[in-house]
């Protein structure tokens, strides 16, 4: 049965259903944030995390086909994908299913936790020793290294997307490079494409198995350029980060989400704003 979709609401529906009805109702959708399932054996409550690869590809480009159709030229696709210590290719082999249809316009590397010695930082007043921030999971292994790192893979049409970099800018540490060439003309440069995101606590904020931070979206839509962007789409909305950035962020948006479970905490959550 099609549902007549409104902006501002989380339909629970399969994401590739919902977007075939989006297309028969003529949306048009400006930006796509979301981070599907990896593949790699979290206890969902009702979906199964532990499909062949080959079946769990096909479905990925499957999902990438039918979003390109909603899309238009302007629009922008943030795919944020990881893996685990012992499968490296998880997130690459479903970057490569995105390439039949989008450019690779950038690579987002979603640092979740990092750890700098104080002599490798340099001469900055404001640090005064070694730093260690944000959170991982542990890997009980001799072989693998902790995995304090995920991507965000910025997919577009064309790759000619002209983005808003100084609205997630950073200060200048080096204050004499304020005014040394144009683009510096205060105190404000571009992020990289590096983001430091920190999980907001390991337990209380993390219902889901694999929430992301409400700042990704964030930062997202926001690089992107809020003014470009008149309906946002999370075809794997989960409890609801990218419905949050978008309330607070005053952007209209739309989200899928076959667990009714994780759309009622979703609910809850932006009933809180």
């Amino acid at each position: 049965m099609s549902v007549q979709f409104k902006v501002n609401n989380i339909y629970i529906i399969d994401c590739i259903k919902g977007i075939k009805q989006m297309k028969r109702q003529s949306f048009s959708v400006d930006v796509i944030v979301t981070s599907p399932p990896y593949n790699i054996g979290k206890d969902y409550n009702t979906y199964d995390d532990r499909k062949s690869r080959n079946e769990y590809l096909d479905w990925m480009e499957s999902v990438a086909r039918q979003c390109s159709e909603i899309m238009n030229d302007q629009s922008s696709f943030f795919l944020n994908v990881g893996g685990k210590p012992s499968d490296h290719w998880i997130s690459l082999d479903v970057a490569e299913r995105f390439r039949k249809y989008f450019e690779l316009q950038n690579v987002i590397h979603w640092i979740k936790s990092i750890s700098i010695p104080k002599e490798d930082v340099g001469n900055y007043p404001n640090i005064k020793g070694d730093i260690s921030v944000g959170h991982y999971k542990p890997v009980n292994s001799s072989r693998y290294m902790n995995s304090c790192h995920e991507f965000i893979f910025h997919f577009t049409k064309k790759g000619n997307i002209n983005l808003d970099k100084l609205s997630i800018g950073v200060p200048y540490q080096d204050k004499s490079n304020i005014g040394r060439w144009k683009r510096a003309g205060n105190d404000l440069r571009g992020r990289g494409n590096t983001w430091f995101i920190p999980y907001e606590t390991i337990q209380k904020s993390r219902p889901h198995p694999t929430v992301f931070p409400v700042k990704l979206p964030e930062m997202c839509l926001k690089v992107h350029g809020i003014k470009n962007i008149k309906l946002a789409l999370d075809p794997f909305m989960g409890i609801g980060s990218t419905a949050i950035a978008c309330k607070k962020l005053d952007v209209d948006f739309i989200g899928f989400e076959i667990d009714k479970s994780y759309v009622d905490i979703a609910n809850e959550r932006l009933a809180g704003l």
